[in-house]
């Protein structure tokens, strides 16, 4: 069971804080009594409107009034993304130095820890993927001595491990190449509809299983965050979860299923989804904005993404020239291309990214990109849109999260924050196909 929860309508900052300030006094009943190393794993920039930057600066900030000589780190849980800027770790984490902030590299840092068996990857996914996933890890986090290790993040529907946080932090947000490619072919070829909402899938059950017979060790507890809007619209925390074990995901991941998702009685003919420039650069991770609709978004329809940071396709130059490549075309096109073309075998979460991002042909993505041509976008099967007149047209100060009929007559659900939530019909969420592995 969790150490402790926090539930409310709107959790106010300062019991927030109190709760960052209990979780350190209770890890040092319950894990350690000296805590002079500390190992601090936020998410990254990515998930900043979560207010997890501020929590890790008040976990360190507390864990300093304790032990004044303690040595503390932070290793924001990148996965394969971009590491920060000193500028943008300012931004997250405020007072936390910027020495203390270590990057994390997944392809040069990363120690070897295990493996999850063919045999329950096999299982899990009801055979359609067959391979071990071998199990790279941080090498800071690994063969480093650790008091305390503090896993803090949100917990938010997610397209590969059904909601975010808890594990992922370790074998995805610290994970090695091998680890996250091997991961992210294997949810990609169950299906990004079948992972979607569910409390555990596949790859969560297999992370559950390695975690448990690779790092029970580990002396960790994890702050996770649940959000929600209010009357305003406003996002605002409304659940704090602190535990180290499974059921404290669960708890999370339970709430976040009640309040996060959106359901239609019927599909949606237009969506309008805003990725914020500070925080969406790529459209890696600008694609939340397609992940979250897909199951709401009607035969025939289109999703518009107004991305004014974008820039680029890929958060590495290898899986950049890989999207440019061979786009968003399809799963049938994009797995038949990965049997025989080396440059996709080599990245192959690249690949199942490319298959995560595609309307499979059903509706119409359109972007409108900051920094990125016509050309560019076409190229990897969007439509293009100019962001400046999309902006006008779809003016974020005067949308309003939902329904918004334009003066035109145009009807269009609009959605400022596409990866705080999901957005589903009743019957795709709800269909008896897919699989949950674990009472609801």
């Amino acid at each position: 069971m969790p150490w402790f929860t926090v539930q409310a309508d709107a959790i106010p900052e300062e019991q927030i804080k109190e709760a960052a300030r209990r979780l350190v006094a209770e890890a040092h009943e319950r894990i350690a009594a000296n805590l002079k190393r500390v190992l601090l794993l936020p998410p990254d920039l990515t998930r900043a409107h979560s207010g997890a930057g501020k929590v890790t600066e008040w976990v360190c900030q507390e864990i300093i009034a304790r032990e004044p000589n303690a040595h503390v780190r932070v290793i924001p849980t990148l996965g394969q993304h971009v590491p920060h800027t000193e500028a943008e770790n300012e931004w997250m984490f405020g007072s936390i130095p910027n020495e203390i902030i270590l990057p994390h590299d997944w392809r040069n840092g990363v120690s070897h820890v295990g493996e999850i068996p063919a045999s329950l990857v096999e299982e899990t996914t009801c055979g359609v993927a067959d391979w071990p996933i071998p199990v790279d890890l941080n090498s800071t986090l690994m063969d480093e001595p650790w008091d305390l290790i503090v896993n803090i993040g949100h917990v938010v529907p997610h397209e590969v491990l059904g909601f975010a946080n808890h594990n992922k932090n370790y074998f995805i947000g610290l994970g090695g190449k091998e680890t996250i490619c091997a991961s992210h072919i294997a949810a990609a070829v169950y299906g990004i509809e079948n992972n979607l909402g569910c409390l555990v899938t596949p790859l969560r059950a297999c992370y559950n299983y390695a975690e448990e017979k690779l790092l029970g060790h580990l002396p960790d507890v994890y702050f996770q965050i649940v959000m929600q809007r209010d009357a305003q619209n406003h996002l605002v925390t409304s659940g704090i979860f602190v535990g180290d074990d499974l059921e404290t995901y669960l708890q999370a991941a339970r709430r976040s299923r009640k309040q996060n998702i959106t359901i239609f009685d019927k599909p949606v003919k237009k969506m309008v989804a805003v990725m914020q420039a500070d925080e969406f650069r790529a459209t890696w991770v600008a694609n939340k904005a397609v992940y979250r609709t897909r199951m709401a978004i009607a035969d025939g329809g289109e999703l518009l993404i107004l991305a004014p940071g974008v820039e680029r396709f890929g958060e590495q130059p290898e899986v950049d020239t890989l999207i440019r490549k061979y786009g968003y075309k399809g799963t049938p096109r994009t797995l038949a291309l990965y049997k025989t073309e080396s440059d996709m075998q080599a990245i192959p979460h690249g690949v199942a990214h490319l298959i995560h991002g595609s309307s499979e042909g059903r509706f119409t993505i359109t972007y409108a990109p900051g920094h990125l041509s016509k050309e560019e976008i076409e190229q990897v099967g969007y439509q293009y849109a100019d962001v400046t007149e999309m902006q006008k047209r779809y003016d974020p100060a005067v949308m309003k999260d939902g329904w918004n009929m334009m003066p035109d007559g145009e009807e269009v659900f609009y959605i400022s924050t596409p990866s705080a939530g999901l957005w589903s019909t009743e019957a795709k969420l709800n269909n008896p196909a897919r699989r949950e592995l674990v009472a609801q």
